[in-house]
């Protein structure tokens, strides 16, 4: 997948300036943090990026293709995936139906083939092979059919992970993908997340826990009051003491 990047985007709401001139290019491979303090402008610059919220200026782009103004979900068909905090699962349906939702583009979902059935059964039974294999990947295949509310929160967070790489991504946005999760779940989420980047895939995460982002990020971009303050290496980062003092506390 070409990267994605953006130039000069502004936005604001109400007065306040959420993103001031940012301009960064995510690569598409590896595994970047944006950190920052809350307000820093982090999750606003996620969704100008995913489609969610359109910029006031500035240009977001797919290699050259400009999506700027695209909506979630035709960006989501570039390749571009994302989880939130609120992880947004169907808790009353099974674990496996949560996966096999988020397959795109599929048949049964299209009128003519739905009433006419024509090549749907193949194709469900490929989607629910293929949603078995990303249970597996995220060890939750033995709860499969359970009801995804039955989860602990950490298991929701791997269940929301299989979902967005169900949807083909090739670079996933995860918002504080192991906040308020167990330590023993904490490095299984992450184990997880290093065999994604394996795959040829880019993540890019927000997080506030900087153990996190010292152990598994690539690189570091550190935002505040809506600008890009700092970005590199977590040791070139994470060793300034002024970055560590002022927006990391």
């Amino acid at each position: 997948m070409n990267a994605l990047r953006c130039q000069i985007v502004n936005k604001s709401f109400g007065g306040v300036q959420a993103l001031l001139d940012v301009s960064l290019r995510f690569p598409p491979s590896g595994i970047t943090a944006i950190i920052g303090p809350n307000g820093a402008g982090k999750t606003t610059l996620v969704n100008v990026l995913t489609g969610f919220v359109r910029p006031d200026a500035g240009h977001c782009y797919i290699g050259a293709q400009e999506i700027t103004r695209w909506p979630p979900h035709r960006i989501a068909r570039t390749g571009v995936g994302r989880t939130f905090q609120d992880l947004r699962l169907i808790t009353q349906v099974s674990v496996l139906d949560n996966v096999l939702v988020a397959c795109p583009a599929q048949r049964g979902e299209r009128l003519l083939p739905a009433l006419l059935r024509f090549g749907v059964a193949k194709e469900e039974t490929r989607n629910c092979a293929a949603a078995m294999d990303l249970l597996r990947f995220v060890e939750l295949e033995s709860r499969a059919h359970d009801l995804a509310g039955e989860l602990s929160y950490g298991q929701q967070k791997l269940l929301a992970l299989a979902c967005c790489l169900a949807t083909q991504a090739s670079i996933l946005f995860l918002d504080e993908p192991v906040a308020g999760v167990a330590p023993q779940m904490v490095a299984e989420i992450l184990d997880r997340l290093r065999a994604v980047s394996c795959q040829h895939k880019g993540i890019v995460f927000i997080e506030h826990d900087i153990s996190v982002v010292r152990e598994i990020a690539d690189q570091v971009i550190v935002m505040d009051d809506g600008k890009v303050v700092a970005q590199g290496s977590p040791a070139e980062v994470l060793e300034r003491p002024e970055i560590m003092e002022a927006y990391l506390g």
